[in-house]
């Protein structure tokens, strides 16, 4: 499984609108310069997201995006499934049957079960977290780069090679 481009800036921004302080919202200049993208990308990725129900954008010279749901009800699941859907959906078999017009293992599929297995656990751990979480996370990682002297040598470093 990989991480699309999409999915992974479209995080991002929505936690970059997430956290912002501003009422009037954050806008796609701010984003696209704080997240090192441009502004037409950004654009794009707003108006999934926004289509989606999780921002929305207020007008004016002051305007800007900011989320339309409160973060917790948010879920990672939802968001990814928005910007790049899933890793296996049903009609997965009828996209690859080759050169056929059906799958010649439609019947007898030994790998269709393992799919659907490995997109029920995916579902079950992004259903898990909101957008609160990474709110938190980002939180208290910023709390900590602000305050390193509350972290410990070995814990500094770790993050460091982690990030």
């Amino acid at each position: 499984m990989k991480i699309t481009a999409q999915e992974e800036y479209g995080m991002r921004l929505l936690l970059r609108i997430a956290i912002d302080p501003h009422q009037e919202g954050i806008t796609i200049t701010q984003l696209s310069k704080q997240e090192g993208l441009s502004p037409h990308y950004v654009a794009k990725i707003c108006r999934h997201l926004r289509l989606a129900g999780f921002i929305r954008s207020t007008r004016g010279k002051e305007g800007g995006y900011l989320l339309a749901l409160p973060p917790e009800q948010i879920t990672l699941n939802e968001v990814l499934m928005t910007l790049g859907g899933r890793l296996f959906t049903p009609e997965f078999c009828n996209r690859h049957t080759g050169l056929l017009k059906n799958c010649s293992n439609s019947c007898l599929c030994e790998i269709k079960p393992i799919w659907q297995m490995i997109q029920q656990a995916v579902d079950d751990v992004l259903n898990q977290y909101t957008l609160k979480d990474l709110m938190n996370s980002a939180a208290k990682n910023n709390q900590q780069t602000t305050n390193p002297t509350k972290i410990s040598n070995r814990k500094l470093v770790h993050r460091v090679v982690r990030d």
